[in-house]
């Protein structure tokens, strides 16, 4: 299941994303969307998790906490 994370600190890393959403199961992909120019984040990402189940736990778990400051969302990516 693909998960969008939105509302990250621009000063959020790919590895600090993985590492929380590794603590609810497998990740096998976490992308940072980058700006072009000037390489820093966007504020928003992607995880896959292949299990339905750990990344439902995942997103319950995680959706309206505070990463960096910032109180992430976490939903199902279409």
């Amino acid at each position: 299941m693909k998960l969008l994370v939105r509302n990250l600190s621009r000063t959020t890393t790919e590895q600090e994303i993985r590492i929380l959403f590794s603590e609810h199961g497998t990740v096998t992909e976490c992308s940072l969307v980058l700006d072009q120019e000037t390489g820093k984040s966007k504020g928003f990402g992607f995880v896959e998790m292949p299990n339905d189940e750990e990344a439902k736990s995942a997103l319950s778990a995680l959706h309206e906490t505070r990463v960096a400051k910032n109180r992430i969302r976490v939903k199902v990516a279409k």
